[in-house]
């Protein structure tokens, strides 16, 4: 019913995707300083290129991951059906596909080629980029324009999706 009282008010499509999205925005951005933090404090993993890349790639990662839980929100209508479909289409994913767990470059090649369309994938190389490297923005470019892109297309297809109208 949550729906239904929205739609009698006048707020737009956009300002009901942002007020959706905004709070858990404020618990990633968090969940990163306390990462970032716990690294250098508890566990001293040296950060050798610039903190604020991290926290850009941040913005752009959450963006991209926050809209397309919300799409599974709009398309499944069902709480539990969108938590546990968008755990499977994307935690999963992620945590395998991203070069997080298993290396790309041990993974077969169906599987490597598959590895392109994860987002998880870049943040992994911004983050390993930035901890590792100190590389900056000239050598990740390229990785933050593709979590860019995926962004702005979930965005997109969320806005397409959401419809203020009974049905």
């Amino acid at each position: 019913g949550t729906m239904e009282m929205l739609i009698s008010t006048p707020v737009q499509p956009a300002e009901l995707m942002l007020g959706k999205v905004i709070p858990y925005y404020l618990i990633g951005l968090t969940d990163t300083a306390v990462a970032v933090l716990l690294g250098q404090v508890l566990f001293k993993v040296p950060l050798r290129g610039n903190p604020a890349l991290i926290f850009l790639g941040a913005v752009i990662f959450l963006t991209g991951a926050l809209f397309f839980g919300m799409l599974f929100s709009i398309r499944l209508k069902n709480q539990l059906m969108a938590n546990q479909a968008a755990l499977i289409a994307s935690y999963m994913p992620t945590v395998l596909l991203s070069g997080f767990v298993i290396a790309i470059e041990n993974m077969p090649l169906p599987i490597r080629i598959l590895t392109h369309i994860v987002p998880g994938r870049y943040f992994i190389q911004i983050l390993r980029g930035i901890y590792l490297k100190g590389a900056g923005m000239q050598i990740l470019w390229i990785q933050f324009l593709f979590l860019l892109i995926y962004s702005l297309f979930m965005i997109l297809l969320c806005r397409k999706n959401l419809k203020l109208r009974l049905e």
